[in-house]
C-alpha cells in the first residue's frame, strides 16, 4: 500500500493555543501537528509499503469543489491579519441565521462569514499546510486512477467539515471531497464512507445535490455532539442528489456491536450503489477515551472493520480525518490499515 505523506504540516499547529495545563494530562486541546507525525511514525514501523510526498495538482482541484473567495481568504488572512495592527487568528464575530446579502470588507468580517466556529485559527502557514493536504489526497486519489488498489492519505489538517464555502471544525479544505470530486472528473463513480466520531457535514454539503457521489456516514447523534446542527439520520439529499446521502447517527456511548452493525448497513447501502472507487475518511476519535468522543472502540475493532472492506476488493482511498487520543492513535491507524489489506 502506498501512503503520501507530506512533512511540512508541522508548520501549522493550532495546539499552541489551546494548551491543557491540567496536571496529568499535559497535552494540546485541540488538532494539533504531532497527530501527524505521530500516525507517520506507525506507518513506516508497520511497513505497510512506501511513503512518497505528495505531488502538486494545482488550484484546480481544490477551486472545484470550494468557492474561489474562501480559498483566497484562507491565502491571504493572515497577511491581512497582521497587517491590520494586532492579530487574532480567529473570527469574533459570525454570520447566523442565513448568510446576509453583504460580505464585509474587514478581515474579521470575511473570517465570520467563511467560518463556523473558532477551532480553525489562520497562522502563517496555515494555506500552505492545508494546501499540500489537500494535495496529498489528490495524489492518492491519482494513483488509484493509475490502478493501484489501495491508497492512503495521511492528510493533516483534516478536512471533512469543511463544506463549499465555510471551514471550521479543524478543517480548512476538504481533503476527502477534493479527491473524490477530482475521482468523477476522471470518469469514475465514488462512494464516500465516513467513520470519524463526528458528523462530516462538508462533505453532506457539497454532494447533497449530486448523484454521482454517494456519501455514508457515521457518527455521535449531533443532538448530543459536534457539529449538532447536520449529521441526522432524515438527511437524504436534495434534487438530483435525493436518496444518495446516508446518516448513521449513534448514542453516546455505543461499542463495537452497535458500530458495527450501523457499518454494515452502510455497507449494503455502498454495495448497491456499485461504485468504481470506495473512499474512506477515516477518523480514530471513535477510539475508548480519545478526548472528543465517547465511543468505545478497541485497536482490534479497528482491524476487523478494515477487513470488512477488505473483503469487497474494491479500490480504496483511505483519507485521514480526526483521532486525538495520541497514546493510541498511530496502532488505531495501522490496525485499521492493516485489516484493509488483510495482513
Amino acid at each position: 500500500m502506498h501512503t503520501f505523506y507530506h512533512p511540512d504540516h508541522t508548520r501549522h499547529d493550532p495546539g499552541r493555543l489551546h494548551r491543557d495545563d491540567t496536571p496529568g494530562k499535559n497535552r494540546f486541546y485541540s488538532e494539533i501537528a504531532q497527530r501527524g507525525t505521530i500516525i507517520y511514525e506507525a506507518v513506516k514501523a508497520a511497513q505497510l509499503g512506501p511513503i512518497t510526498p505528495p505531488g502538486d495538482f494545482g488550484l484546480e482541484p481544490i477551486t472545484d469543489v470550494h468557492s474561489y473567495q474562501m480559498v483566497n481568504l484562507l491565502q491571504n488572512a493572515y497577511q491581512h491579519m497582521k497587517h491590520g495592527g494586532g492579530y487574532e487568528p480567529v473570527a469574533n464575530t459570525f454570520s447566523v441565521r442565513g448568510n446576509p446579502n453583504r460580505i464585509p470588507r474587514s478581515i474579521y468580517g470575511q473570517l465570520g462569514y467563511y467560518s463556523f466556529d473558532t477551532s480553525a485559527p489562520i497562522f502563517e502557514h496555515t494555506w500552505d499546510v492545508a494546501y499540500w493536504s489537500a494535495q496529498t489526497a489528490v495524489s492518492a486519489a491519482a494513483l488509484i486512477l493509475a490502478g493501484e488498489k489501495t491508497v492512503y492519505a495521511l492528510c493533516r489538517p483534516p478536512g471533512h467539515h469543511a463544506s463549499t464555502d465555510l471551514f471550521g471544525g479543524y478543517c480548512y479544505l476538504n481533503n476527502a471531497a477534493i479527491a473524490a470530486n477530482w475521482l468523477v472528473q476522471q470518469g469514475l463513480r465514488v462512494a464516500i464512507l465516513d467513520i470519524d466520531y463526528h458528523h462530516g457535514n462538508g462533505t453532506q454539503e457539497i454532494f447533497y445535490n449530486r448523484a454521482d457521489v454517494l456519501v455514508c456516514s457515521i457518527h455521535a447523534d449531533p443532538l448530543n455532539e459536534y457539529p449538532y446542527f447536520w449529521g441526522f439520520a432524515d438527511e437524504f439529499g436534495a434534487g438530483n442528489g435525493e436518496n444518495y446521502n446516508f446518516n448513521f447517527p449513534l448514542p453516546s456511548g455505543t461499542r463495537e456491536v452497535g458500530y458495527t452493525y450501523a457499518f454494515e448497513e452502510a455497507l449494503k447501502k455502498v454495495q448497491l450503489f456499485v461504485p468504481d472507487v470506495l473512499l474512506i475518511s477515516l477518523g480514530v476519535d471513535t477510539a475508548e477515551n480519545d478526548p472528543v468522543g465517547s465511543f468505545q472502540l478497541q485497536t482490534d475493532t479497528f482491524k476487523r472493520l478494515g477487513s470488512r472492506i477488505g473483503f469487497y476488493k474494491m479500490s480504496t482511498l483511505v483519507v485521514q480525518e480526526g483521532g486525538y487520543l495520541l497514546e493510541t492513535l498511530g496502532q488505531n491507524v495501522t490496525a485499521f490499515l492493516d485489516g484493509l489489506l488483510h495482513r
